[in-house]
């Protein structure tokens, strides 16, 4: 049984939950894009090619996506004050490893440890929470923990140029070593240590399933270099996929598995989960090779680059409320399927207007609508993916949701850069432009994929309690993380 405590929270105690958990929110949303400006630096100042560049990215976001319920079962056996302790000090440690790393070798192992961190501390933030505010006021509190994430994936872009311009891009990665270490000993001191009902740790799976992923990407990023016919790229295909198929059947006969099988048995829930897949495929992929652009092609600084990027990335705050209000009325499946084929538009009117020489106001409007869209799919998709499982599911759907969405990240910023390494590359500006109007229109199809995909979801029941949403956010009510 978990372990609750005798008293209800008392006010101070609540204050502090919710100033920990929505910094630790803060801080590992805002690693999802703070690197993406400081990429074209990353590269000038360590000699990485585009295939490092993108295990920079990827690094993070796949080990993210496969830990994530991982972490948050080793937090209901193992108590999960210590391990929201422990998963900050992973975080602060590789990101202090990161900034501190000589080549891009290093900084990759940073940032796959970075992704280890983060998968143990964001599903913790919501049970913490959870457990030390009163029922009454939880509704603020997630609020508040909500906007602290929703603002660092709005400014990641923004915060990454400034740092790196007028810094260096090390400290993208040093500004969450002091936060870091300020919230260890808080977490310690002020939150309550709580266990889960079901201890249970399902490591083979956890194994399958990030050995398939990473042979999946790995052949991604080797394709254009080694050859699409190579040995180690074909290996890497076969194996993951064969890794992948043995989770699925493991999965299905599991006693206690990491994401069992059955919900996927609901045709939305499916229908939904590989939509979302595609969704950050195109949109993930596509951010990687823009923000690169604005400095490379448009010669813009870091800060620069990162102040043009928020009519996107800031679009979701301004569009969302609007669109959760709308999904309340007539349902979240048409507004989630709107925004899909919205961003699926701004990523052709992006592959249309770039060119070598562009002004900014020509590609403005793909950016709005893309936000727009953006907005409008991760407002009510939370709520729809809990609307498809019962209430006792819910949280691992919605743990199951976010990885998908991080693993749909990771492969868009692979494949996308496959595309764009096939046609272009970065030369000069006339080669960038020609490998990314083909990846953005790889990127448009793989998003109209998910409209045409988010049009079988079928009718939803109403989430059951005040933090369906916001649990199913997976700790990012802006995206992906996310993923993006």
């Amino acid at each position: 049984m978990e372990q609750h405590r005798k008293q209800p929270a008392r006010g101070g105690s609540a204050v502090w939950a919710v100033a920990i958990t929505s910094m630790a929110g803060f801080i590992a949303a805002l690693d999802n894009l703070i690197v993406t400006t400081a990429l074209p630096s990353i590269r000038e100042d360590l000699g990485g090619g585009l295939e490092d560049l993108e295990w920079t990215v990827s690094a993070c976001t796949l080990t993210f996506a496969v830990l994530l319920m991982f972490g948050a079962s080793l937090g209901d056996r193992f108590g999960r004050r210590r391990l929201f302790a422990i998963g900050l000090g992973i975080f602060t440690a590789a990101s202090a490893s990161a900034a501190l790393a000589p080549g891009m070798g290093e900084l990759i192992a940073a940032r796959a440890a970075q992704g280890v961190g983060a998968a143990i501390v964001t599903p913790l933030t919501l049970t913490l929470l959870s457990a030390a505010v009163p029922a009454e006021r939880r509704g603020t509190a997630f609020g508040i923990w909500g906007a602290a994430s929703g603002i660092a994936v709005a400014t990641g872009p923004l915060i990454g140029g400034t740092l790196t311009e007028h810094l260096s891009w090390q400290w993208i990665f040093w500004v969450n070593v002091p936060l870091g270490l300020a919230l260890i000993p808080l977490a310690l001191l002020r939150l309550d240590e709580s266990h889960g009902p079901n201890p249970s740790l399902d490591l083979v799976g956890t194994v399958l399933a990030s050995g398939g992923l990473f042979g999946i990407v790995y052949g991604l990023v080797r394709g254009n270099a080694d050859g699409w016919t190579s040995t180690p790229v074909l290996g890497g295909f076969f194996a993951g996929t064969a890794l992948l198929v043995g989770f699925v059947f493991y999965e299905l006969r599991a006693k206690h598995p990491m994401l069992p099988m059955r919900l996927f048995r609901h045709r939305s829930f499916s229908a939904l989960n590989a939509a979302s897949l595609l969704m950050l495929l195109g949109m993930f992929g596509s951010i990687f090779l823009l923000s690169q652009y604005l400095q490379i092609v448009g010669g813009y600084s870091p800060m620069e680059a990162g102040v043009r990027m928020l009519p996107w990335t800031a679009m979701p705050m301004i569009a969302g409320p609007p669109a959760g209000a709308l999904s309340d009325r007539i349902g979240g499946a048409p507004v989630v399927t709107v925004g899909m084929a919205l961003n699926a538009v701004g990523l052709c009117l992006w592959a249309l207007a770039v060119e070598p020489q562009v002004s900014y106001t020509s590609l403005l409007p793909a950016l709005i609508v893309c936000g727009i869209g953006m907005g409008m799919f991760f407002a009510p998709s939370a709520n729809l993916v809990m609307s498809t499982v019962r209430p006792e599911e819910q949280g691992i759907a919605s743990g199951a949701n976010n990885a998908i969405r991080e693993v749909g990240g990771a492969i868009g910023v692979a494949s996308l850069a496959a595309v764009f390494s096939a046609q272009g590359g970065y030369g000069s500006a006339s080669l960038f432009v020609d490998g990314l109007v083909p990846a953005l229109w790889a990127g448009a199809g793989a998003v109209a994929l998910a409209a045409a995909l988010a049009l079988l979801m079928t009718g939803q029941r109403k989430a059951d309690g005040p933090t369906a949403g916001l649990v199913a956010a997976g700790g990012n009510p802006a995206g992906a993380a996310a993923a993006t």
